[in-house]
């Protein structure tokens, strides 16, 4: 019995460095070099070449530092996208989502998580912590660029999450919307899914046992980072896309999210479109759809 509490525990903690510690993550793989044949080729060389400003933020909770790229929109503007990246990712993997909004007019800020990319930390915390430090990033935006700003809050696979679960948060109300691109339901959820899918390991004692570590070390368990709770509590407007053949965050996700979201919402799956593929998939569908929601909120 001895032994196997030990292998537990070392699994525990095995597992914790490789879904919650600082470190390079292999589950989604490394981003291909830019082609003319990509469907999003325009939009990420934009992103690629475009003047960038970088802003630096201080975490919620901690003493380290964020940073972010910003790039103001063609013709001045108080309109402002804040992106969210996913888990295993980075700014620089956002160049498709951050040249989409410039194209329809807005001012792109898109920092690096915690312990992701530039940005400071030890531990990233899938939604719980970077929600309060993606709040921080938002009121900078106010603090630049004043009251009248109009800012929509958009993140994909893990920044999907957080942008839910900031929308549990009391929010400033220049933040007027959110498009959240398939997130999960809580982190809990997804981790146990993952540990079936790529371990074929059942969710007892492992994941509860890796969340417990996760408690000791990095401050939340991962029941905390529950998206489904959070929009439960949202009453802002709210974009849900996932694809409909996501296998990483399965597409049944979004529907428990989206019944659950209390603030005015849309739902969009793109038919054959797999995890964070849905712009790449069909993106004349995506932004028509990202553009229609938003003209009902930013004037």
């Amino acid at each position: 019995m001895g032994v196997i509490i030990v292998a537990l525990v070392g699994a525990s903690f095995y597992f914790y460095n490789m879904t919650v510690a600082r470190g390079k993550k292999s589950f989604i793989g490394a981003p291909k070099a830019l082609t003319t044949d990509d469907p999003l080729y325009t939009q990420k060389h934009w992103y690629q070449t475009a003047k960038k400003y970088r802003w630096t933020e201080t975490a919620a909770d901690a003493n380290f530092k964020l940073v972010a790229n910003y790039i103001p929109a063609t013709r001045a503007t108080k309109k402002t996208v804040v992106l969210v990246h996913g888990f295993a990712s980075s700014k620089e993997q956002m160049g498709g989502y951050a040249g989409m909004f410039h194209q329809l007019g807005y001012n792109v800020l898109v920092p690096d998580d915690r312990a992701q990319g530039a940005s400071g930390g030890k531990a990233m915390s899938y939604g719980y912590f970077e929600s309060r430090d993606y709040l921080k990033w938002i009121n900078q935006v106010i603090a630049r660029q004043g009251k009248q700003s109009q800012i929509v809050l958009f993140g994909v696979s893990m920044g999907g999450a957080t942008t839910m679960i900031a929308s549990g948060l009391k929010t400033p109300t220049q933040l007027k919307a959110y498009i959240e691109d398939c997130g999960y339901t809580t982190a809990d959820d997804e981790i146990r899914y993952q540990a079936r899918q790529m371990y074929n390991l059942p969710y007892w004692p492992l994941v509860p046992m890796t969340s417990a570590v996760t408690r000791l070390r990095a401050g939340f368990s991962f029941k905390d980072a529950d998206a489904v709770s959070a929009v439960k509590k949202n009453h802002k407007p709210m974009l849900f896309i996932h694809g409909g053949a996501d296998t990483f965050v399965p597409t049944k996700m979004v529907y428990q999210v989206y019944h659950a979201d209390a603030g005015p919402k849309q739902l969009l799956v793109v038919p054959g479109a797999k995890h964070a593929a849905a712009l790449s998939h069909n993106p004349q569908l995506y932004q028509a759809t990202v553009k229609r929601f938003l003209t009902q909120y930013f004037h």
